[in-house]
């Protein structure tokens, strides 16, 4: 019956709900949480800027990654070993000062937190006290449980990455799946426990097989994020410039572009510099007297 949609339980179901939900107060670690209590899904992606990211808060993506791949796909870098923790503050900031509802993570960049706990915890109070940032991301799953338990001992709310982390590319020597066979899959898994057992409020899965990945999904009682690993992790996270047809060349296999706004940019550039060149534009009405 139409009427069962208007119940208490469904009305409160969705005003509590990470996507769609109708709260305009900012995600907190705690609603992730709950997300993962109740089973919902939901959306991750990354942000840059201020403008971007009031787009995506204004479609209710509720949690959004200030990540280094901004050194790829913002900044010019081959990788996002270059990124520096200046950049990544000027950025963090701009994104908490375009969003409203959003849950803002920023990413601490290569070499910021590989020293130890006192370094990540350094660093990481840069961006919660400057930033603004809601909480951090670092890579490394045992390596850097000390670095995530201090953190969390300090307050800041961690957000782990395993798996493929793409800080560690020259050691990889590029970019493959990780927990293939026996022993490298029981080593994610000790991975992904070791930053649950040190206070991580989720973990970001990067090109992990969909059955490991399913498999962490289930033992962890912190949400997975991942991204190349498979649909049965918690959320889903994807560099927005991938996302929305941004991005030039070849693209991973696990992105989805829902957009060509690559293509749709520069046709409207192409229209502009023709309507300049014509003398099309400025026309009267665009013109002061």
């Amino acid at each position: 019956m139409t009427h069962a949609l208007k119940t208490p339980d469904s009305g409160q179901k969705s005003s509590k709900a990470l996507y769609g939900g109708t709260t305009s107060r900012r995600i907190t670690v705690r609603d992730v949480a709950a997300a993962k209590e109740r089973g919902e899904k939901w959306p991750m992606l990354t942000a840059y800027d201020a403008m971007t990211a009031s787009v995506f808060d204004e479609a209710g993506i509720p949690v959004l990654l200030v990540g280094d791949s901004m050194g790829n796909c913002h900044l010019g870098y081959e990788s996002t070993v270059p990124v520096t923790m200046d950049e990544i503050a000027v950025l963090s900031a701009a994104v908490v000062r375009g969003t409203k509802r959003a849950l803002v993570v920023g990413d601490l960049p290569f070499g910021s937190y590989q020293e130890g706990a006192v370094q990540a915890l350094r660093n990481a109070t840069r961006l919660v006290k400057e930033a603004g940032v809601g909480a951090v991301k670092l890579e490394g799953g045992e390596r850097s449980a000390h670095q995530i338990e201090l953190l969390v001992q300090a307050g800041i709310p961690v957000m782990a990455h395993v798996g493929l982390t793409p800080q560690s590319v020259n050691a990889y020597g590029g970019y493959p799946v990780q927990g293939r066979g026996e022993e490298a899959a029981q080593q994610l898994l000790r991975d992904a426990k070791a930053v649950q057992d040190a206070g991580a409020f989720a973990v970001v899965l990067e090109l992990v097989p969909a059955e490991l990945a399913a498999e962490v999904t289930r033992i962890l009682h912190i949400p997975t994020v991942g991204i190349g690993a498979g649909a049965e992790c918690d959320a889903q996270v994807l560099v927005w410039t991938d996302m929305a047809g941004m991005t030039a060349g070849r693209l991973p296999r696990f992105v989805k572009q829902y957009a060509r706004l690559r293509e749709t940019l520069g046709d409207a550039a192409k229209a502009f510099a023709d309507e300049v060149v014509g003398g099309a534009y400025p026309a009267e009405e665009h013109s002061f007297h």
